[in-house]
């Protein structure tokens, strides 16, 4: 049995809508009944009353979608089955009651829900109400008529918007029946699934091989049309379309070029949002292809069957005022708060911003100071690219075995960038040179720490280069990178090394400092700190989600910094 926060079918539907109704100011429970209405049913007076409803499991529907311009009530059953007569004829009762001007019933093609919505009708109707039901049928799965008719799924969701919406205008209970039930005749949906579902403390009710999705599945997890191959998002979603519009298909959707429609892509409970979003573009692009525009598109979660893996995709043919009632208010919480307007891949880009003129102090060097900075970095390149295997080998106890190849990456790339131009002799554009080049071509965290302590070191460097401020420079690398990575000295990471040579540069600033001393000390007090970390508990980075007895090496981002500071103070 699929893990479940809910371990048993009994009491879960009232609870659901127990959360539902906790949670949103704008409804009400029906005493003795699980039925959700609008809390300010006085507004109804005067107005057609819409109600709708059938089994949980389908969250948001159907009490999602109550509020002022959709549903003045819904009428919830068990999971996955009809709601009683009795609560459907109370929530008729308590609308009529309320003052409604007729009470229109909206029922998903289900038998069971035929069955009670239709007895409460003829109950309702022998009390002298004014009840009238639209069964929307939109599943285009099937090629060939049945005699039970096309299963009401998704394309609901619209039906219960544009009634709404009318409703809210003041309109008939004659009018709307008869607009509602046009637009269900326009209104298209298919499922695809890669999973079944559970009713909680029971098993899937089907199942499908690892490699295997379903097309045209319903929503209770009722068997589709054909089982196939799993197809990347794209192939997908042609095969859905396809199905969709196929004239020889018996519930086919008549789309032709320049035909306008609304998309709705709904994920059936358990698909992730990325692939939603996936499944969504490449729905827009299959239509736009196909000369279809795409007036307006909801994607999310409209109508779900639990938590199964898929999605499906809803269209409706509309016309401008068709497109006036879906665009029309509504305060139900499952509707989304979207900006009216077309969908298209062919959206135009922000222009990226224009990068600032360079500083003239910017521009690449020549003469000696140049020449001593390409011998500097190229020694630096070299050691690295060598030692990348070491790296690597010293990385792979602790983290992802990668350190020594970012480090050669970073190598290469500043070998590349001195090709391409020679490098500022003056240090504040060289450090902030050398932070684009490994910020660019790094990668990892340690191309994003090695650029944070570059930049802020260039910074301290810009209006003077005296000794002292080598020493500010490396303490102000060391606080930004401190800052954003949050390590400490002492947590077994690169910083060590560079908190220990920092220490013994503050020796610049006294006055009459042996540079040549100072350097040396601060080489050795980088490679005793890299040393020192063998016996560290990683207290920073990825290696601190490693058990401490398996880090008997020395941490491999110290080591490769003291190897670095060797190079550069030699």
């Amino acid at each position: 049995v699929p893990k479940k926060l809910v371990t048993t079918v009994s009491g879960c539907a009232d609870d659901a809508v127990a959360g539902l109704v906790a949670c949103n100011p704008g409804l009400r429970l029906l005493q003795g009944h699980r039925v959700v209405l609008r809390s300010d049913l006085a507004a109804i007076r005067g107005r057609v009353a819409l109600l709708s409803g059938g089994g949980s499991g389908h969250e948001p529907a159907h009490a999602g979608y109550v509020g002022k311009g959709m549903l003045t009530g819904v009428v919830a059953g068990t999971v996955f089955a009809s709601p009683s007569v009795g609560s459907v004829l109370a929530a008729i009762r308590a609308v009529t009651q309320a003052g409604a001007a007729g009470v229109l019933l909206i029922v998903k093609n289900y038998t069971g829900d035929r069955l009670n919505f239709g007895m409460a009708l003829e109950r309702a109707r022998a009390e002298g109400a004014d009840v009238r039901m639209v069964v929307v049928g939109d599943d285009c799965a099937f090629t060939k008529p049945g005699k039970a008719g096309r299963r009401g799924i998704c394309g609901t969701v619209l039906i219960h918007k544009v009634a709404g919406a009318l409703a809210e205008a003041g309109a008939s209970l004659d009018e709307i029946e008869k607009k509602v039930t046009a637009a269900a005749k326009v209104t298209g949906t298919l499922g695809l699934s890669l999973s079944p579902c559970s009713i909680p403390g029971s098993k899937p009710s089907f199942q499908l091989a690892e490699d295997e999705m379903e097309l045209g599945l319903g929503i209770h997890g009722e068997a589709g049309v054909r089982r196939m191959k799993v197809q990347p998002a794209d192939k997908a979603v042609e095969t859905m379309l396809t199905h969709m519009m196929d004239p020889s298909n018996a519930s086919h959707l008549s789309l032709t070029p320049g035909s306008s429609v609304v998309l709705v892509v709904n994920n059936l409970g358990g698909l992730s949002c990325l692939e939603l979003g996936i499944v969504a573009g490449a729905a827009v692009h299959c239509l736009e292809n196909q000369g279809i525009c795409i007036a307006r598109a909801l994607v999310g979660s409209f109508m779900t069957a639990l938590e199964m893996a898929g999605v499906s995709l809803t269209l409706m043919l509309v016309d401008e005022e068709l497109l006036r009632l879906i665009d029309a208010k509504t305060t139900a919480m499952a509707w989304p708060n979207l900006l009216a307007g077309p969908a298209t891949t062919r959206r135009e880009k922000v222009p990226a911003p224009v990068e600032g003129p360079r500083k003239p102090q910017d521009e690449t060097g020549t003469g000696p100071g140049t020449a001593r900075v390409q011998r500097v970095l190229e020694r630096v390149c070299s050691i690295l690219l060598d030692m990348q295997d070491k790296l690597n080998e010293l990385d792979r106890g602790a983290g992802d075995g990668d350190c020594g190849h970012t480090h050669a990456q970073a190598a290469q790339a500043i070998r590349e960038w001195m090709r391409s131009r020679p490098p500022p002799a003056a240090p504040a554009p060289l450090l902030s040179a050398l932070a684009d080049v490994v910020l660019e071509q790094m990668g990892g965290s340690s191309g994003v720490l090695y650029g944070l302590f570059l930049t802020a070191a260039a910074r301290s460097l810009r209006s003077r280069s005296d000794f002292p401020a080598w020493a500010d420079a490396m303490d102000a690398g060391i606080e930004a990178m401190q800052r954003y990575g949050g390590a400490a000295p002492g947590d077994r990471t690169m910083l060590d090394s560079l908190f220990a040579a920092a220490q013994a540069l503050h020796s610049l600033r006294s006055p009459g400092a042996n540079l040549l001393q100072v350097l040396e000390a601060a080489v050795q007090s980088a490679e005793a700190a890299a040393e020192a970390t063998r016996h560290m508990e990683a207290g920073a980075g990825r290696a601190s989600y490693v058990r401490s007895s398996r880090l008997e090496q020395p941490d491999p981002g110290a080591v490769a910094v003291a190897v670095v500071l060797g190079a550069v103070l030699e």
